[in-house]
């Protein structure tokens, strides 16, 4: 008895030791690992492009053809909009102190306005109203969430690094794909090397769908509050508020609210009533962003509730900043498809099957 209880307190302070040792060394190599992390979502991105061009070509040469594509959009892209973008952000960043001094005024004249004479409730939006102190809140903030990403990579100059990595090894991961996988699912028994396998192709499917769908969202986003700021006479910086917005709508949840607030503060210098239709176009925009587009491109191919999306961007931010924010949440979707099939779907089957066994007992008996 002795004997055995020593047995198990070794062979379970061996598994300690050993887990312990493991996240230490993966604690040491979270660089790499954010870095693996991009490249697999980079690579579940493109995997639709690849799998079309390798019917007609070698595989590795539709890898070439994939990133070649992508980066003639992008570069091509911003030939097109970037010289007007960057004129338009350049002026309303000159312009942005006049349009906070309007914004601070207007809040005064309409706490004037209720009539608000409490001393502590006069204090309270002062507070409010210094814009100084917010802007600086923000900066930090910011600053806050880029050091935190930049941290995991090391600086500025080893984020380029680690993306020009991520790149280069979500191109190996598409090329090889095949192999890999076989070398991967060799490493477990019997039956589960089998299962495993399966779950390759869905998990990869469903990551994809998730950055696919979030990008075709923002794209329409963009273009959709550019023409709306347009028609509404901000033809100054529509373009570029549409970008903005564009962009941060990229983040969910929190990503749509912060690419408003430049536009918001804009209208208001121009108007009340701009200020009222503006507000009126985002409010539209993103109710049908959370009732039509998004249940249409993303979550009708992803299946991951809200909830679990929002701590999914709410943990990425607080481990690795705005990246965690972008690269967590799909991860969080391939995982959902190894619960579903792995445990969820064998667990109702069980189910199934021992009802329907306590049924045919019922009726026998």
């Amino acid at each position: 008895m002795k004997e055995s209880r020593l047995k198990i307190s070794l062979s379970s302070l061996a598994i300690f030791i050993s887990v312990s040792l493991c996240l230490i060394l993966l604690w040491h190599l979270r660089g790499l690992l954010v870095t693996l992390m991009i490249a697999v979502v980079l690579a579940a991105t493109l995997s639709p492009i690849v799998d079309s061009a390798a019917k007609f070509v070698p595989r590795w040469l539709g890898v070439i053809l994939a990133y070649l594509i992508v980066i003639g959009v992008v570069v091509g892209g911003g030939l097109v909009i970037g010289p007007t973008v960057f004129t338009q952000l350049q002026r309303l960043l000159q312009k942005f102190p006049i349009y906070l001094d309007i914004l601070a005024n207007t809040a005064e004249s309409l706490v004037m306005r209720i009539g608000i004479r409490e001393p502590r409730a006069l204090e309270l939006i002062e507070q409010l109203l210094d814009l100084q102190a917010l802007i600086t809140w923000g900066v930090r903030s910011s600053q806050k969430l880029l050091l935190s990403s930049l941290g995991v990579t090391r600086g500025i100059v080893g984020g380029a690094f680690n993306l020009i990595l991520s790149v280069l090894l979500s191109a190996y991961l598409l090329a090889g794909s095949d192999k890999l996988i076989k070398g991967f699912v060799r490493l477990f028994p019997e039956p589960w090397d089998d299962k495993i396998e399966a779950q390759f192709e869905p998990v990869t499917q469903r990551m994809g769908r998730y950055i696919q769908g979030r990008i075709l969202v923002s794209l329409v986003l963009g273009v959709a509050i550019t023409i709306g700021l347009k028609f509404l006479g901000i033809n100054e910086f529509a373009l570029g508020l549409g970008v903005i917005a564009g962009f941060t709508n990229l983040i969910p949840f929190f990503g749509p609210v912060l690419g408003s607030i430049p536009a918001l503060i804009v209208a208001l210098a121009q108007g009340g009533w701009v200020f009222l239709w503006v507000l009126l176009l985002f409010v539209i925009i993103q109710n049908v962003e959370t009732y039509v587009l998004d249940p249409l491109l993303v979550g009708s191919s992803v299946k991951v509730e809200p909830l679990y999306q929002l701590l999914a961007v709410l943990g990425g931010v607080q481990v690795l900043g705005i990246i965690g924010a972008l690269i967590v949440p799909p991860w969080i979707a391939g995982a959902g498809v190894i619960l579903e099939n792995l445990y969820v779907e064998p667990k109702e089957q069980l189910k199934a099957i021992n009802k329907s066994h306590e049924k045919c007992t019922i009726e026998n008996g």
